[in-house]
Parts: C-alpha cells; structure tokens; sequence
C-alpha cells in the first residue's frame, strides 16, 4: 500500500476534514482549543505533514461535532468518485482497486 501522505487518497481526505472544520465556521486556532492541542498541530494534519490515528480521527470529529461514521462514508464516495474520475481519464488513484489490481 502507498505509504506517502502526499497522494490523491489523502489529500481527499484532508479535504474532507478541512471542509467540515470551515462548514462549522471555525479557525484552526478555534479547533485547537476544542481538541486541547496548538494551532501548530491542526496546521500539521491539515496540511498532510502529520496523520491522525483512529482515536485521534474520532476525538477530531467529536470536536467537530461530526459523526465518525457518516464522516467515512462521505469519504467513501469522494474517493470513488475521484477513481472514476481518474479511471474515465485512463488513470489511477493509489489505494483503489485499480491502482492496486486486486
């Protein structure tokens, strides 16, 4: 599996969760606050230079106010459709079925 914070797959999903922090019209600093860390660290994941573990993701959400589940599932259907998008063009999206041939 690609390993790399800078691919396609991730960078939805840092999307995604800038796309719900700036939906509850809140700044990093604002977010920081909520999780109890700095500025620094929501800059750090939401720029790609540092990953987020599961219970870190849920503790994330939850200060978000966003439900891990649904969260998932709206990155389920962004990253299938980027591999579509990318398939249509001939492409591959890293961490698809495609990209990986299994």
């Amino acid at each position: 599996m690609h390993k790399s914070l800078h691919n396609r797959p991730n960078e939805i999903y840092l999307s995604l969760l800038r796309d719900k922090r700036l939906s509850r019209k809140l700044r990093q600093a604002d977010l920081a606050v909520r999780l109890g860390r700095t500025q620094g660290v929501v800059s750090r994941v939401e720029s790609g230079e540092r990953r987020l573990d599961i219970v870190e993701l849920w503790a994330w959400l939850n200060a978000l106010d966003t439900d891990v589940v649904s969260f998932v599932r709206q990155l389920d259907r962004r990253l299938r459709s980027a591999a579509a998008d990318a398939g249509a063009r001939g492409l591959s999206v890293p961490g698809t079925k495609r990209a990986t041939n299994s």
